[in-house]
């Protein structure tokens, strides 16, 4: 009998606009029953902390997370060796892993989603030994991530404030001088940012084409100059940066990035922002999460069928049979 924990951010937008203890009961409906037994928890702050980070250990088999990145990095994190399976309900901004696995945003979708989802393993990667699961960048990307949090405690609509965290993440943005070794092959760039992904991007808006591929892949912009450098991250923003002569990108299973001068850098992981002590240590680990990913309907992203077709084990959520 499969059992499931069900941790929900009560702070998430999504519940922030609804009746949260309503939502609360109406998620628990929504996956009882096929012999599953369901525990759903609505929490805040520290406790929600707390909360995921325990999720590795008890009797469930099955953890799903309701909040954005922050809390299914933590939940990614948490559940290294335990074996069990994550399940992600996104309520958050961007739900970067939750997009690429095809989670549709809208609640009541997801929950249907979650019912019929096949269990699948994916690939994660570790920062200095930290697991993570979508992307890390330095630079640009950095700056980003520390401008959006500025953009939105303005509180203003979010296309507005990505547009801000834009332009103020290139203001801020400087030319630094980069070394990476990728598989043991050193290379030299004068640089403004760093992007590594867990496997390639292949999709329109920053998707990766699988999510098993067994690879990272490091997209650094070139500083070749300001209109150079305004031109690069229109084009991140826009999606026509593989046509960038400025922005390279290298594939391999181990990056390591190194800045001279630099004891610490700031990194953003997954929409984290956090100091990161030098070098930059990334690595590959193949198929090191199991996760619920719907079923591949036709016409549906390849990085859900792709995904499915390579699981070592894939049962339904909804004949409770998940162990």
């Amino acid at each position: 009998m499969a059992q499931l924990l069900v941790l929900l951010n009560a702070n998430a937008g999504t519940l922030l606009d609804r009746d949260a203890e309503e939502v609360r009961r109406h998620i628990a409906d929504a996956l009882d029953g096929g012999g599953r037994t369901v525990e759903v928890r609505l929490l805040r702050g520290k406790e929600l902390v707390k909360a995921i980070r325990a999720s590795g250990s008890g009797e469930h088999d099955t953890v799903i997370v309701g909040g954005g990145d922050g809390s299914v990095s933590l939940a990614v994190q948490s559940l290294e060796g335990s074996g069990k399976t994550l399940g992600i309900l996104p309520l958050g901004t961007l739900n970067l892993l939750a997009t690429d696995l095809g989670m549709p945003r809208d609640l009541d979708a997801a929950l249907a989603a979650l019912s019929d989802a096949r269990v699948g393993e994916i690939d994660l990667a570790t920062l200095n030994g930290r697991r993570f699961h979508t992307i890390s960048g330095m630079g640009f990307f950095s700056q980003m991530a520390r401008a959006r949090e500025t953009a939105r405690r303005w509180k203003l609509w979010r296309f507005f404030a990505v547009a801000i965290a834009a332009v103020f993440a290139l203001r801020r943005s400087g030319r630094f001088d980069l070394d990476v070794t990728v598989d043991g092959n050193d290379h030299h760039f004068q640089a403004f940012a760093a992007l590594a992904s867990i496997n390639r991007f292949t999709g329109p808006g920053w998707r990766r084409g699988r999510l098993d591929e067994g690879v990272l892949e490091l997209h650094v912009a070139e500083d070749r100059g300001g209109l150079a450098l305004l031109k690069a991250g229109a084009d991140m923003v826009t999606d026509n940066w593989r046509d960038n002569p400025g922005i390279i990108s290298l594939t391999g299973r181990e990056i390591v990035l190194r800045r001279a001068n630099r004891a610490r850098v700031w990194v953003s992981t997954d929409g984290e922002l956090g100091r990161e002590e030098m070098p930059l240590t990334y690595r590959i680990v193949p198929r090191g999460l199991k996760v619920l990913i719907p079923l591949a309907a036709k016409g549906e992203s390849a990085v859900v069928e792709a995904t499915a077709a390579a699981t070592t084990r894939a049962e339904a959520l909804q004949s409770g049979s998940i162990s």
